[in-house]
């Protein structure tokens, strides 16, 4: 199962638009257009179509996170005590 197909995948699971999508990927700071978008959904045999690679897919899966469970919440920083 390539890239694109598992893309395809989320993408109709979750009900996503290309909108959402882009919007997803800036939570990343990953900027990327829907035309470059719907050249991942497209079948292998149109001339436009684009594979889709680990970090475009990496990028996804991490602003999905942040998408649906929200921002990491900040780690309270913990006083290291020393014992005289």
């Amino acid at each position: 199962m390539s890239n694109n197909d598992i893309f395809k995948k989320l993408r109709v699971a979750l009900q996503l638009r290309d909108d959402e999508i882009v919007a997803i990927l800036k939570l990343v700071d990953f900027n990327i257009s829907k035309a470059e978008l719907g050249a991942f959904f497209r079948s292998e045999d149109h001339p436009n179509y684009k594979p889709c690679g680990d970090q475009i897919l990496r990028n996804f899966l991490n602003g999905l996170v942040i998408h649906l469970r929200g921002p990491r919440p900040e780690k309270p920083r913990s006083e290291k005590k020393v014992d005289k």
